[in-house]
């Protein structure tokens, strides 16, 4: 199934060199986790701070499971911020 993965901030450069917008399309299997996602593209999981599914967060407890994802989702991730 094909879905959209996105990195902010200090994680960008870990996307391909064709992503437009801090996002890509790729192509997962429907048993994926987020994990599996997140690990696909070398995201250390210590720096996936804040996970996304279409605007909700997923909590490190909910990211091995698999089958959260479902085609055409949108997955964004965010490293922590200092500051504020």
């Amino acid at each position: 199934m094909k879905i959209t993965f996105k990195l902010y901030a200090t994680l960008q450069h870990l996307l391909p060199a064709d992503a437009v917008d801090n996002a890509v399309k790729v192509e997962v299997d429907e048993k994926v986790s987020l994990y599996d996602v997140i690990d696909q593209f070398k995201v250390p999981r210590e720096s996936a701070h804040l996970v996304l599914i279409n605007g909700v967060y997923f909590g490190d407890e909910e990211r091995s499971q698999p089958g959260l994802i479902s085609e055409d989702d949108v997955i964004a991730i965010w490293p922590p911020v200092a500051g504020g």
